[in-house]
């Protein structure tokens, strides 16, 4: 008898995402978003995306089931993003994978909503290598990881986020170029029509694994104020920040690899799907003789998928679930694939 069915359940930020994954494969996944109402907000706003969750949850879960020609009784084991991520939003998604997996009487497994993101690239190139380095790059975390078993061993962080992450600065730049929100996409698409020579942003902390974009979105921020009250060159500027935050992500990305002679990179992440990330990726890994394995752009978002893939790594290696009983941390820091916070000492979860 095979593996099982797993179901994987992500609520952690502003899309409500559920996959169904055996032995590896990916037999269906589905999201919702509820990006058009924070949109007007400028960024997500934490009761709406709870909300949000709450309504759309059981139709996620629905619609996985029926693209995949499945039914509930057919799931063995649940997998959901107990963190990172905002605090109402995974209760949402917790109190759903506990129904369900207490129903069925089946296993329930904690997941890092960053792992997850690892997990996602397995879905399209299968096992990921021992080692392999992995660059996080979304909205908000950057991290830099060398990745040995993603189900059994300690993830190593070489470098994280000290400020505002790679999506953070894009987001917030776009508001100072008058671009919509969310912000990478709309710099992505502003930068095709520009120069990215024509601004000479900074690059923060070169010789370091660690990431700051602080300092790049204030001088973005400050060049779009000294064209007040004359035309902003939307497109230069766009295109120049892109290039920024590329060249940093992928020239420390590759740095590392060949320092730890780690011959792949996997690049994942909401910002792995900007377009320049990929192609410099693809330039400077192909110089280094990097492998490079990039997940396809609709499993570089929040979705349900990458959270069942590590139920399904963890389930294929014996882990422990966790209690019915398990919690949330919504600042986990990522250490282990499996994220079972206790639940309060008064019993409560959350």
């Amino acid at each position: 008898m095979g593996s099982p069915v797993v179901l994987g359940i992500e609520s952690s930020c502003d899309e409500t995402g559920a996959g169904l994954v055996r032995d590896g494969r990916l037999l269906g996944h589905a999201v919702a978003s509820s990006m058009d109402e924070h949109a007007r907000f400028g960024g997500v706003v934490p009761e709406i995306a709870a909300r949000a969750h709450v309504h759309a949850v059981r139709p996620v879960i629905r619609r996985v089931l029926d693209e995949a020609g499945l039914r509930l009784s057919d799931i063995g084991a649940v997998a959901v993003t107990t963190g990172p991520g905002l605090a109402g939003a995974l209760k949402v998604g917790l109190a759903g994978a506990r129904t369900i997996a207490y129903a069925l009487d089946v296993p329930l497994y904690g997941v890092h909503h960053l792992a997850g993101h690892v997990a996602a690239d397995t879905l399209e190139h299968g096992p990921l290598p021992d080692p392999c380095m992995v660059l996080i790059v979304s909205g908000g975390h950057t991290s830099l990881l060398l990745v040995r078993d993603l189900a059994r061993d300690r993830i190593v962080r070489l470098g994280d986020t000290l400020d505002d992450a790679a999506g953070e600065c894009f987001d917030k730049v776009a508001r100072a170029f008058g671009l919509p929100y969310p912000g990478g996409p709309a710099i992505d698409r502003a930068a095709r029509a520009g120069d990215p020579r024509a601004v000479p942003f900074p690059r923060p902390l070169p010789a370091s694994h660690d990431f700051s974009f602080s300092g790049l979105k204030t001088a973005a921020a400050r060049w779009a104020e000294g064209h007040a009250g004359r035309d902003l060159p939307v497109a230069d500027g766009a295109a120049s920040l892109q290039e920024a935050v590329a060249d940093v992500l992928t020239g420390k990305a590759v740095a590392a690899c060949t320092e730890h002679g780690v011959g792949t990179l996997v690049v994942v992440g909401g910002v792995a799907a900007n377009s320049r990330v990929r192609s410099l990726a693809e330039e400077r890994c192909r110089a280094a003789g990097v492998e490079l394995r990039l997940p396809p752009l609709g499993l570089c978002t929040d979705n349900g998928a990458m959270i069942a893939a590590v139920g399904d790594l963890l389930v294929r290696a014996g882990a422990v679930p966790a209690p019915l009983d398990v919690s949330i941390d919504p600042s986990a820091p990522l250490e282990y694939a499996a994220l079972h916070p206790a639940a309060s000492p008064a019993g409560v979860a959350g």
